[in-house]
């Protein structure tokens, strides 16, 4: 096939895919502003005092009857009751939802009571295209908090900052980090190649644990100075913070010695590997547990560019989740 027509192929391909794309986004937007224009007309006829009189609470069930007899499912008494909640949390629907959110992100997410919250998962949802299925695990593994985890209060009332989707190299670690999709056990001491090749392993998942703008460089990455050789194991480039993000697996609690040997990593890839269009190099450490005495008496405390965080191979339960959370949170203030 001649080159001139290999491009036309290709570029046939590219607008058909294109087109099927916008027009599923279009027909999906469709939906969700017709399932708002429902909530609304729900509201609307529960305000006026004559239909509310007559008809009483029973408003959502006679029509979910009706608009199944002619519909089928879709029209159950909890999905008209998710539409009413989605005007009433979002009363400009232009302004406050993105269109390529599904219903099924939309109705998740205004189950969630914190505005803070629900804000910030409605514009991750969006910018990072989640798939309902990743939206439900970090809404589960309580990603927000995970990262609010991380940040200081503000000074004026002592109140944590909101994430947002800037270049704050802190809105870019959580703490604690979830792992549960490497299907190791709680317990894996003193194996830190066993956590590396199951990390490897599950790359794509770990990427989106890790969160947004990270790409994979490589494992046990070599740094070469005159007279010796170090390996880190597993370093990242951020595109969205411009820099390398070194990471370092520990299966015990962190010491003195991880912290050092961190703070070494990040000084040579500066000076050996950083571009001049590169931010400083970020170290991460990641730990089975790590004293508040260790953290406030090293270098941890004020380097921006080192952090250490704890990580789970086993899912906790809610409560143990919000404790754990709760406990770094409280770090900070």
């Amino acid at each position: 096939m001649e080159k001139d027509l290999i491009a036309l192929c290709e570029n046939a391909v590219e607008l058909l895919n294109s087109a099927r794309k916008k027009a599923y986004q279009e027909i999906n937007f469709i939906m969700v502003e017709t399932y708002w224009k429902i909530g609304q007309r729900i509201v609307e006829t529960e305000q006026d005092g004559n239909l509310r009189a007559k008809y009483g609470s029973k408003i959502i069930e006679n029509l979910s009857k009706y608009l199944s007899s002619i519909f089928g499912r879709g029209f159950s008494e909890a999905n008209l009751q998710n539409m009413r909640n989605f005007y009433l949390t979002f009363p400009n629907l232009s302004l406050d939802v993105p269109k390529n959110l599904s219903w099924s992100h939309i109705s998740r997410i205004i189950r969630i009571d914190n505005k803070d919250e629900r804000d910030y998962y409605l514009s991750e949802a969006a910018n990072q295209n989640w798939t309902f299925r990743q939206l439900e695990r970090n809404i589960k593994t309580k990603y927000y908090y995970r990262i609010l985890s991380n940040q200081k209060p503000h000074k004026d009332n002592q109140s944590l900052p909101v994430p947002s989707t800037s270049s704050n190299t802190k809105e870019f670690i959580k703490d604690p980090y979830i792992l549960e999709f490497l299907d190791l056990p709680e317990n894996i001491e003193g194996k830190e190649s066993t956590l590396e090749s199951a990390l490897i392993s599950n790359l794509k998942q770990f990427l989106l644990e890790l969160g947004k703008g990270f790409s994979f460089v490589g494992e046990q990455f070599r740094i070469s100075t005159e007279t010796d050789h170090f390996f880190v194991d597993l370093v990242f480039y951020n595109y969205l913070l411009k820099c390398f993000v070194l990471i370092d697996l520990k299966t015990t609690k962190l010491s003195h010695a991880d912290i050092g040997q961190m703070d070494m990593y990040v000084r040579m890839f500066d000076e050996l590997k950083k571009g001049k269009e590169d931010n400083p190099t970020i170290g991460l450490i990641l730990c089975t547990d790590k004293s508040e005495t260790m953290v406030k008496y090293s270098v941890l405390n004020e380097n921006k560019q080192i952090f250490a965080s704890k990580y789970k191979t086993v899912l906790p339960s809610e409560e143990e989740l919000a404790n754990m959370i709760s406990i770094e949170t409280n770090k900070l203030l």
